[in-house]
């Protein structure tokens, strides 16, 4: 890997695959941050990531992820590939001595999970899971509160992401690829439920709806808390719940809620409850994924830390594989192809 000090102190990132989620987390953000620069992108096919390069401005373009990874101009690769395939090229990146900003789920299960972070540990490189919300002012602000002691001590954390999918074909439904609701959607919920319930709870139960053998449109799991408390996850991709991201953080003094009709809309509005009454809190519209990207130009140029670790993936991945087990499904597996 170059240097980044060398080319003037920006981050140089390459995208692995033209994706749909690449310009709204990676590309745009990119853009307003004069610490990094997206210089390159691969796809399979080869016209696919031209495509893409001449839309967003992207100057390089390579017709295999392993070229990308080899490239000496760059410093990192973004990775969102479809779930059953992270794990992989996080590892071929690492080896190709690039630092790795991974869309969710980190990896297939939590076999994987704590594979990659041995690796990740044992280099000297960034790898960071892309959570976006957990860099927004407002996940940063519930963390305080709830560390605050105003809200006492929690009894109930509740957290839900449900998006509409009903294009039944696509990959997110694809079991050999590691689809299904709770690895696309859920892994939030499981990851608002940790972050805001302050350790990585046990599966109680779970009950999954089905589209297909093995793939779930749509999960309901209950959780309990080594401190006592307690919690609940939903999601979907295809139910009646079909735009909702929510959490609620009830304690014996108060809550905090949640509530954002669009998830992929800017976070800006926070309510909580206490016996003193209830107010609102605002926050900036500036979109969680710039935020996101403001953490991993820190963490790669001046060791600044992260919040998702691929260490605290290794701990939502294993709720994840709890909950499909509670459900009578199969824990997913690294794609094969």
């Amino acid at each position: 890997m170059a240097s980044v000090s060398a080319h003037g102190g920006r981050l140089r990132i390459g995208v692995l695959g033209a994706a749909r989620i690449a310009p709204l987390a990676l590309v745009i953000p990119a853009r307003g941050n004069d610490e990094v620069e997206v210089a390159a992108v691969a796809a399979r096919d080869m016209s696919r990531a031209e495509v893409f390069a001449t839309k967003h401005g992207i100057p390089r373009v390579h017709g295999s992820y392993e070229a990308l990874i080899a490239d000496p101009e760059l410093d990192a690769v973004y990775i969102p590939l479809p779930n059953g395939l992270h794990g992989r090229w996080i590892r071929a990146a690492l080896a190709g001595g690039k630092h790795v900003l991974c869309e969710k789920p980190f990896t297939a299960n939590a076999t994987e999970a704590r594979d990659v972070a041995a690796l990740a540990e044992n280099s000297d490189l960034v790898v960071m899971e892309a959570f976006h919300y957990r860099y927004h002012p407002l996940a940063l602000r519930i963390e305080q509160i709830i560390g605050s002691g105003e809200l006492g001590e929690l009894t109930r954390v509740e957290a839900a992401f449900c998006l509409p999918l009903p294009k039944f074909s696509d990959i997110r439904y694809d079991y050999s690829l590691a689809g299904g609701a709770t690895m696309d959607v859920g892994c939030y919920a499981v990851d608002m439920m940790r972050a805001f319930g302050g350790s990585t709870p046990k599966v109680v139960s779970a009950q999954a709806k089905l589209r297909g053998v093995h793939v779930d449109r749509a999960m309901t799991a209950e959780l309990g808390f080594a401190e006592g408390h307690t919690g609940s996850i939903l999601c979907s991709m295809w139910s009646k719940n079909l735009l909702q991201m929510s959490a609620k953080v009830v304690g014996e003094k108060g809550e905090i809620r949640l509530s954002v009709r669009n998830p992929l809309a800017p976070f800006s509005r926070l309510l909580v409850r206490t016996p003193e009454g209830k107010r609102v809190e605002r926050f900036p519209k500036r979109p969680s994924y710039a935020y996101q990207l403001d953490a991993f130009a820190g963490a790669v140029l001046r060791a600044e830390p992260v919040k998702t670790t691929p260490q605290e993936a290794v701990e939502n991945m294993t709720v994840i594989d709890e909950i499909y087990r509670a459900a009578g499904l199969p824990v997913r597996e690294p794609a094969q192809r």
